[in-house]
């Protein structure tokens, strides 16, 4: 905490390395910045209520607290939480809202119109920084986010461009550059963490990259039924999944070229069975084994979460009489456990992977999926409670087929 006599010393000194002066009409993006910058650098305060040229303008909105701390959340990733201090009357009738952030452990960066932006506190200014200083940034933090990891020897030729313009255009609803505007495209897919400097983002070819098994041999699904409820060498049918997680979408909405999620659920529904079940005396319903919306969950949270830094292991997807298991290849991130999913707590290892996916409509915002739409889901469907299963380096999801 700081005093009045302090804060008017430091206003006296002007902006600097660790101070910088804001109204408190500025948007919350604006703010999320000049906080990530700190927080990339050494620290620093954000003081509300101040003009640049050191002139106390005042507070005047509304809860300012809670308003600064919303932008902490949603504005920054991962999200900080600054120390805020109110200091009235610093002249009179005039407060000052100082917000302090301390050095981060990790490195941080402003979300604002579905993209991520780094800052790092350059004099007075802050400044996005370059491939070099950041990738710096990266390794004093000693964090280095792995989806984001550049495949050596890409570039935007890589990509599948029809899936590229389909994404930005139809759902994100944005300007897409001209064919042979080479410049705004790496522009573009730069700034969305789908390309770096060096080339094409491993979550990148996951989800645009023309043909991402020649880069990446663990990005697909190993798809397998099973006649009965063990492992047997004569499978009923076997498959390899592989291409790009996201689909190619016509004008009207029609899948012109499915993508992983959807070739897995086609794979589930042709090998299941369906069921016949009574309701009361008049209505016969006919059901597949294992929900759609279920099957579809479970696929999209194994491509999503994986280790993809487990090379040549795919993804498992198997079917027995009884059950069907879908096996992903590492531990679950950030010291999630199953009893954590299963009450809704979000983590992601692939940030960008979940943000595309979610773009698309394959994830709630809410993030809660597996307590809602796996664990609910089999519930109503046939009162079976799932497995939620982390064995080794692997997590494992079970569905039962119930009577």
């Amino acid at each position: 905490m700081i005093t009045k006599t302090e804060l008017l010393e430091i206003i006296a000194h002007g902006e600097n390395s660790e101070i910088e002066f804001k109204r408190d009409v500025e948007e919350n993006h604006q703010i999320a910045k000049e906080l990530v910058a700190f927080s990339n650098f050494e620290g620093g305060m954000v003081l509300l209520g101040v003009d640049d040229d050191g002139t106390i303008a005042g507070l005047a909105r509304d809860k300012l607290e809670e308003w600064v701390m919303t932008a902490c959340r949603d504005k920054i990733r991962p999200a900080i939480i600054p120390a805020f201090q109110t200091i009235r009357d610093v002249e009179p009738g005039k407060d000052v809202a100082v917000i302090r952030v301390s050095r981060g452990a990790n490195v941080h960066s402003q979300w604002h119109n579905n993209r991520n932006t780094y800052y790092i506190r350059v004099g007075s200014q802050s400044r996005e920084p370059t491939p070099e200083e950041l990738s710096r940034l990266f390794q004093r933090r000693g964090t280095f986010r792995a989806e984001l990891r550049p495949i050596l020897g890409t570039s935007i030729k890589n990509l599948d461009r029809r899936r590229l313009k389909d994404y930005f255009g139809r759902v994100r609803q944005q300007d897409v550059p001209e064919d042979d505007d080479a410049g705004r495209w790496q522009t573009l897919l730069v700034n969305t963490e789908i390309m770096v400097e060096e080339g094409v983002t491993l979550s990148g070819m996951l989800l645009f990259g023309n043909t991402p098994n020649r880069f990446l041999p663990q990005a697909g699904i190993d798809a397998v039924v099973f006649p009965g409820t063990e492992k047997d060498y004569a499978a009923k049918e076997r498959l390899t999944l592989r291409g790009p997680m996201t689909p190619l979408m016509g004008m009207d909405g029609e899948i012109l070229e499915a993508g992983l999620v959807e070739q897995a659920a086609a794979f589930v529904q042709r090998n299941i069975s369906m069921t016949a079940n009574l309701e009361g005396d008049v209505r016969r319903l006919e059901r597949f084994t294992y929900p759609a919306e279920v099957v579809r969950e479970t696929v999209v949270n194994a491509l999503i979460h994986r280790d993809y830094l487990l090379a040549n292991t795919d993804i498992e997807l198997a079917i027995y009489q009884d059950r069907m298991e879908v096996i992903s290849p590492g531990k679950l991130p950030n010291g999630i456990t199953p009893e954590h999913m299963r009450a809704g707590t979000r983590a992601a290892r692939n940030q960008l992977l979940k943000d595309v996916m979610r773009d698309y409509g394959y994830l709630e915002h809410m993030g809660m999926g597996v307590p809602r739409k796996i664990v609910q889901g089999m519930r109503k469907h046939n009162q079976t409670e799932p497995d939620l299963i982390e064995a080794g380096e692997r997590f494992i999801v079970r569905l039962y087929a119930g009577g």
